[in-house]
């Protein structure tokens, strides 16, 4: 207790005193009687006073403390039965049973107790499980910060609406900035005469400035093809809410080429200065474009992005003039490098050995030994191309395991890595830190993960294939560079797997290179024996589209058998095959992995965006051709999951 709630004492030094004044006093009557006899009266009546005094104190000091201990009192259930706090007991099986008058202004014409704590809140049960100390519940309009005291069952609701408001105001009050650019307006308007032209820009521009005073959204244009936005982060989620409708309404106007006009935006968001939010903005436009185009990217300052759109296969427009530039810049990096690494990605498919092979072939053209990274235990899909390769011992010898690939990187080696840019996928991701120089080549679109700060980047959506943008690069190399017939046919080989057989994300650039390999005697028959399969696969494949069930119109859905496993390129040919059906517009296979991993195959004739349905299950791929593989879960689990995304995209538009 506190020293101010105990009875007063004597104070130790008046009994000192008063036992030296006895000892002075018995000296006193010893020498003079008489005046001990006058001190003795003196020294009783101090006492009695002392006493007397100590006395009053101490009836004071209780009368104090009671009258005190009663105002405590009195304050306690004021503030327990007044104060603007919510507080509930709770029983052990989450009932209610008490509350304070505060909690009955959110239920006049209800008594709570008795009733279970979901009277109050859904997710306090819960959280009161999961041994959370507080969380937010909504009651009539309020919201409240509700502190959970677990140990005595006892519940604090705290009114935060103001703030609550208050925070909502500054969250949607944040300026966001966005780059808007037209994506094939310079292809489009080529060949247009003065009055098509204006046309157009009269059209888009009159959608552009309606869609920007329909959501409050300050636009400028600032070149011929590119326009600035500013806008708020409630705007912004207006926008999402709709999924961006504008691309829609740009595609729909008419072109004299009858070739829609696309668009892409890249929006920045977040907490950063008005310098980061323009870089953020930039960044995700290149990653919109990286990804085709006719979609928006919207990234905030932790580099998360959201997509949305990319309804639309994006139409080539490559030059022949950029594959020159590019050749000629890997050209000159392998140039200074002391040798050159390629790599593919893990589980590598025909396009991905054929590239690899192709980026072989440039190195050893400019005088430079060249290395394909390579692991026996990966090449179950393209086994007989390997095969093949084994039997070429000039070709084979250049083929390295990881560990090997180890032993001749060093700093100045030249790492090339194609068919990917995640670094999650490649053959071995350690490679990357060995080498200060890093080149990717890939064909699908730009992921949120990306190989970290390459020397040099040449990624085209609009192709086919990886080994269609290395056979155009081949041409532009030194006139010594010479094909074999292996080499040729594996670069075939891998366009005609990745465009099934000529038949999608098929341009004429495509039947160039392929034109180009048959002059160097590529052979159309081998490939036919490099893509053969084996009986028991067949009939495997066929089991797996056995157990297939259409949901909503025309998605096929095939799951495999509980328990048997089946590799990448079985449930990717399952799903090709379901494609082939009537009346199936997209396939997605599901399936268990030698790994423990579920898998995926999605593919589409271009109606429905398997890419970023797939994103959504963290994979990704093309419009038309994607995957993903999930762990620590079941293949109902995955169904479910994929019949959900699946319901929004066809319900709500299209998301990532």
């Amino acid at each position: 207790m506190p020293n101010f709630f105990r009875k007063p004492k004597m104070s130790s030094h008046l009994w000192v005193i008063y036992a030296l004044s006895v000892i002075l006093l018995g000296l006193t009557f010893f020498y003079e009687w008489r005046l001990g006899l006058v001190m003795a009266a003196l020294l009783a009546a101090s006492i009695y006073y002392s006493v007397r005094t100590e006395q009053d104190l101490i009836t004071e000091t209780e009368a104090y403390i009671s009258t005190l201990s009663y105002r405590v009192k009195k304050v306690g259930e004021e503030a327990l039965m007044e104060m603007p706090i919510g507080i509930v007991l709770f029983s052990e099986d989450y009932h209610i049973e008490w509350t304070n008058p505060y909690m009955n202004n959110f239920y006049p014409h209800d008594n709570l107790i008795g009733h279970s704590l979901n009277e109050i809140s859904n997710q306090v049960i819960p959280a009161i499980k999961e041994d959370k100390e507080d969380i937010w519940v909504n009651i009539d309009g309020y919201e409240f910060q509700t502190i959970i005291k677990k140990e005595e069952r006892l519940l604090y609701l705290f009114d935060r609406t103001k703030q609550r408001e208050i925070q909502d105001l500054y969250m949607n009050d944040r300026t966001v900035i966005a780059i808007i650019f037209l994506d094939n307006y310079e292809e489009i308007t080529q060949a247009m005469d003065d009055t098509s032209k204006s046309r157009l820009n009269s059209q888009v521009t009159a959608n552009l400035n309606e869609w920007s005073e329909e959501n409050g959204v300050y636009l400028k244009r600032f070149s011929q093809d590119k326009f600035f936005a500013v806008m708020n982060q409630q705007i912004l989620s207006n926008l999402e809410r709709t999924k961006f409708d504008i691309l829609d309404d740009v595609r729909a106007l008419h072109t004299d080429k009858n070739v829609p006009l696309t668009l892409s935006l890249g929006i920045g968001v977040g907490e950063v200065s008005l310098r980061e939010l323009g870089e953020l903005a930039q960044s995700s436009l290149d990653l919109a474009l990286g990804r085709g185009g006719d979609q928006v990217a919207i990234k905030d300052e932790h580099g998360k992005v959201r997509f949305y759109g990319g309804k639309t296969n994006p139409m080539e427009k490559r030059t022949r003039v950029r594959a020159r530039v590019i050749s000629h810049a890997l050209k000159e990096l392998v140039k200074e490098a002391d040798n050159v690494i390629v790599m593919g990605h893990k589980n590598p498919d025909m396009d991905s050995i054929g590239a690899c092979i192709g980026i072989l072939k440039i190195a050893q053209a400019n005088d430079k030994d060249g290395f394909v990274v390579y692991d026996p235990d990966e090449y179950t899909g393209v086994q007989r191309l390997m095969e093949e390769i084994q039997t070429n011992e000039q070709l084979y010898t250049w083929f390295v395991s990881p560990y090997e690939a180890h032993e001749v990187v060093s700093k100045n080696s030249l790492l090339v890595v194609v068919d990917t840019h995640k670094p999650s996928l490649v053959m071995d991701e350690r490679l990357l830190s060995r080498t200060e120089h890093v080149v990717v080549i890939d064909h699908h679109r730009r992921a949120e993960e990306f190989i970290n700060d390459p020397t040099l980047v040449y990624m085209e959506p609009y192709a086919s294939s990886t080994a269609e943008l290395v056979t155009e690069m081949l041409e532009y190399q030194p006139k010594k560079l010479k094909l074999s017939m292996l080499e040729s046919t594996a670069l075939l080989a891998g366009i005609i797997v990745d465009t099934k057989s000529f038949t999608l994300r098929t341009g004429s650039r495509t039947f160039d290179a392929a034109s180009y390999l048959r002059s160097r005697g590529a052979d159309t028959v081998l490939v036919q024996k490099f893509m053969k399969e084996d009986l028991d696969i067949y009939v495997k494949r066929s089991r797996l589209i056995e157990r297939t069930k259409i949901y909503r119109d025309g998605i096929a859905i095939a799951k495999g058998v509980p328990g048997e496993t089946y590799g990448p390129v079985i449930i990717a040919q399952a799903a090709d095959t379901l494609l082939t059906m009537s009346g199936v517009i997209a396939s997605f296979v599901i399936s268990e992995r030698v790994d423990g991993r579920i898998g995926i195959s999605a593919r589409s004739l271009g109606d429905v965006n398997v890419q970023v349905i797939m994103e959504a299950m963290e994979g990704g791929g093309h419009l038309t051709n994607a995957a993903t593989q999930l762990s620590d879960t079941t293949m109902d689990e995955v169904d479910q999951q994929l019949k959900g995304i699946l319901d929004k995209y066809v319900e709500g538009g299209t998301e990532s």
